[in-house]
């Protein structure tokens, strides 16, 4: 009996144990079920239930249809410019092989491959004329324009203009292909949709549109001396981009694609794009095509952006504008009465916020024209009016009528020490003497200290440039301490 009784215990708890576990197992796979199939289909109905709304669809369709349209109707007036210039490399055995080895012989001559964009934006009697910068084309022996289409035409020069970087090419063909519309880059605003289209980094990317905004307006200091006020913009854009169209959201162009800052190896894009504003090209266009160069209006003064310690000593501070630190002899700034020393601060009403800006409103001037310069002489502000001439690289380069040719700043304390200057000298340091000039002609050198003029002391820079204006009419010379000793310059008569 006790030993049944101990086997029915065993079996019953076998059972109850299977039991226990048939139970826990169908829980476990219901559970399972529960957490995935219900589950998902609960989630996908709360997606299913989630609604854009439709004005919000509205606004971003409407700004999407816009951006194809500006891409449609600005690619086929888009060109990919490829050209080849031909080097010399000197011989690798001796370099003195170059200079003197026989003719024929002095260096391997090989091809350089580029490549940039350009503008449709003119055509006549046959020929269309394209828009881009001087960089794109500079040296090339050879040039041929692709367009969207897949076809490719043979290109040649039609005009440069290095100074602000913008060159115009022309091809030949019956094909028919759109111009470009031009817009008003003076009607540009700091916020506006800037859509960039070109060639970036090569033909695998050709003809590539990318979009931004305008980050800013008004900006200066591009490369190789180029005297725009450039229009900055986070549109992405990378070598091969140059010379293609900045677009706005009506496209039209309102600037030429020109080049980037970046702090990448190479050059890589960070957004910080600058393009040449359209209006600063109009002119050059019909004059391009007209003549085949680009004119610049002559004033005749060399300027130099004011440091703040220049400023404070001729109490300038605050002031935007440059100084005309030389006048050319018998220029229309000399004829017409602006003299070294004046602060020019506005031409015919437009303010010059600096060097490059002032370049750019004179150069913009035509030959013949009358222009106001605002300036400011001896702390007082006066309007002269100066007849204007066309420049030409040779007058602008004259510098034995460079007047005076002598840059003078005062001596600072930091100036005195790394100069070892003596602490009873006084006077103006001579940071530099343009070669040719007057001032070289009678001997004066960098580093001396001028303390006369026409034997009127001279003790800081307002009364250095009253003295030139008063006292040199007829001759100039200079007393100067150089090296500890008081000498006096030659003389040189007007």
């Amino acid at each position: 009996m006790k030993i049944f009784n101990k086997l029915s215990s065993k079996n019953l708890f076998v059972f109850n144990l299977v039991l226990l576990g048939t139970i826990f197992g169908f829980s476990l796979a219901f559970l399972s079920f529960s957490c995935s199939t219900p589950g998902k289909a609960k989630v996908q109905a709360q997606e299913s239930q989630i609604v854009i709304p439709e004005n919000a669809l509205a606004v971003a369709e409407s700004l999407q249809t816009a951006f194809n349209s500006v891409s449609e109707k600005m690619l086929p007036s888009v060109v990919e410019l490829k050209t080849v210039s031909v080097m010399q490399q000197p011989s690798r055995n001796n370099p003195l092989e170059f200079f003197f080895g026989p003719p024929g012989e002095r260096g391997r001559e090989f091809r350089s491959h580029g490549l940039g964009s350009g503008l449709i934006v003119r055509f006549k009697d046959g020929t269309y004329y394209v828009l881009t910068n001087h960089h794109v084309i500079e040296n090339a022996t050879e040039i041929r324009v692709a367009t969207k289409e897949g076809k490719d035409y043979p290109a040649e020069v039609v005009g440069k203009d290095e100074r602000k970087d913008l060159a115009m090419v022309s091809f030949k063909t019956t094909d028919i292909h759109p111009l470009a519309t031009l817009g008003d880059s003076d009607k540009v605003s700091v916020g506006d949709w800037a859509i960039a289209i070109g060639n970036p980094l090569g033909e695998q990317f050709s003809f590539s549109v990318t979009m931004g905004i305008v980050s800013a307006v008004g900006r200066t200091g591009g490369p190789g001396g180029n005297i725009n006020d450039f229009i900055q913009t986070d549109a992405p854009i990378n070598q091969g981009n140059s010379g293609g169209p900045l677009v706005n959201i009506r496209g039209e162009v309102i600037g030429i694609n020109t080049w980037i800052a970046s702090n990448i190896s190479g050059g890589g894009n960070v957004g910080l794009g600058f393009a040449i504003p359209i209006n600063n090209a109009k002119r050059a266009i019909d004059e391009f095509i007209e003549t085949g160069t680009a004119s610049y209006g002559w004033l005749g003064v060399s300027l130099f952006e004011l440091n703040r310690d220049i400023a404070a000593a001729m109490g300038l501070e605050n002031r935007r504008g440059a100084l005309a630190s030389h006048v050319f002899l018998g220029s229309p700034a000399d004829t017409g009465g602006i003299r070294a020393g004046d602060f020019i601060t506005h031409v015919n009403g437009r303010e010059a916020r600096g060097v490059q800006q002032l370049q750019m409103l004179v150069g913009d001037l035509r030959a013949g024209e009358r222009a106001t310069f605002t300036v400011i002489r001896d702390g007082q502000s006066r309007e002269i009016q100066v007849r204007i001439e066309a420049r030409t690289d040779q007058t602008a380069a004259d510098n034995r009528r460079l007047w005076p040719g002598v840059m003078a700043i005062p001596i600072t304390p930091q100036l005195r020490q790394q100069a070892e200057i003596d602490e009873n000298t006084k006077g103006l340091f001579v940071a530099q003497v343009i070669p040719g000039s007057p001032a070289d002609v009678v001997g004066l050198r960098q580093g001396d200290i001028i303390t006369s003029i026409n034997g009127v002391n001279i003790e800081n820079i307002a009364g250095f440039y009253r003295t030139l204006r008063e006292r040199t009419s007829s001759e100039l010379w200079f007393g100067i301490n150089r090296g500890g000793s008081s000498i006096e310059s030659l003389r040189f008569k007007r």
